[in-house]
């Protein structure tokens, strides 16, 4: 048996098993969304009423009370933000570099899993296209059966094969929206907490500055 064979006997098994392999990705990809969500709004603050709360304990010198407050707060802003108050006796650089290591670490934090839905997005489309192929192979295969007439089981096969596309595709769309949804939303907030975070240098710099 050559290699077109075998590849026809695997086709001739139908495309109901593609769908159902969409169906599992489509409910992984769901979990990692409601996931993703819920951790994204369990790590969140108000951080503008943060920010203002925290300028203000520095502006007084109580960068005891600053940094007390920052670890009260359950957000991700707040660990970048703190970062930069653990030595400011080291210096702004110093500051800076802990400040780029806290945001390398919540962005790996925040990201988690994210890729699956990006995966997802990007080939859920083939792998319903497979389940495409396989259905008009078998439309074929019903059509040669059939003398070229057309017959209920040649439409049922069309019909299975276009199912597939479309399930892919439906699979796809939802995780791309969420996949970039998060990305912006994650971007936002470091970008947040990177300002922040250099406001607050900016005090320290003006407080080691000799007048």
């Amino acid at each position: 048996m050559d290699i077109q064979a075998k590849l026809t006997g695997f086709a001739m098994l139908g495309a109901t098993w593609v769908m159902w392999v969409l169906v599992g990705l489509s409910v992984g990809g769901l979990a990692v969304a409601l996931d993703r969500a819920v951790y994204l709004l369990r790590t969140s603050d108000n951080v503008r009423q943060l920010k203002k709360e925290i300028l203000t304990f520095l502006k007084r010198g109580q960068l005891a009370a600053a940094r007390q407050r920052l670890a009260k707060s359950r957000s991700f802003e707040a660990r970048i933000v703190a970062s930069t108050l653990e030595s400011p006796e080291d210096g702004a650089a110093s500051a800076e570099e802990r400040m780029a290591g806290a945001t390398q670490g919540a962005k790996l934090q925040m990201e988690r899993r994210l890729a699956f839905l990006g995966t997802l997005g990007a080939n859920a489309p083939f792998i319903g296209l497979l389940g495409t192929v396989i259905g008009i192979i078998r439309a074929f295969a019903e059509l040669n059966g059939a003398a070229g007439k057309v017959t209920s089981g040649l439409m049922t096969e069309v019909g299975e094969a276009l199912v597939a596309t479309a399930i892919g595709i439906l699979v796809a769309l939802p995780a791309i929206a969420f996949f970039n949804g998060f990305q912006r939303v994650i971007k936002t907030r470091l970008t947040r907490a990177e300002g922040f975070g250099r406001e607050v240098m900016a005090y320290l710099k003006a407080e080691r500055t000799p007048s």
